[in-house]
């Protein structure tokens, strides 16, 4: 049973990823924190939603937050590369406004 929770959990947070990187593309960030924030109160231990949330503020401007929840995601799943991928981007001294939505976007 609990392999068949991750799989369909997994497959959600795939789905979460491709929505919310859509919506960003089009500016639709009201829809994409509804989407973000209804994914953290169901999966409180995925680094996706934290990591998409960061992607989010970054967009609105909010550097500081941005960088906290990606630290957050990195420490809640250390493998998770797209967090790591964002921490580098917006952390650096000459920031990429690429994104990691996913691990996609990631060399």
């Amino acid at each position: 049973m609990k392999d068949i929770n991750t799989a369909v959990s997994h497959k959600e947070l795939t789905v979460l990823c491709k929505a919310v990187r859509k919506l960003v593309e089009q500016k639709e960030y009201s829809k994409c924190e509804l989407l973000i924030k209804d994914a953290m109160r169901k999966y409180p231990h995925a680094p996706q939603p934290h990591n998409l949330i960061g992607i989010l503020l970054e967009k609105k401007g909010d550097h500081v937050a941005a960088m906290k929840h990606f630290r957050a995601a990195w420490a809640l799943d250390p493998t998770y590369i797209p967090a790591r991928c964002n921490l580098e981007r917006f952390g650096s001294l000459y920031p990429n406004e690429k994104c990691a939505f996913d691990e996609s976007d990631c060399p």
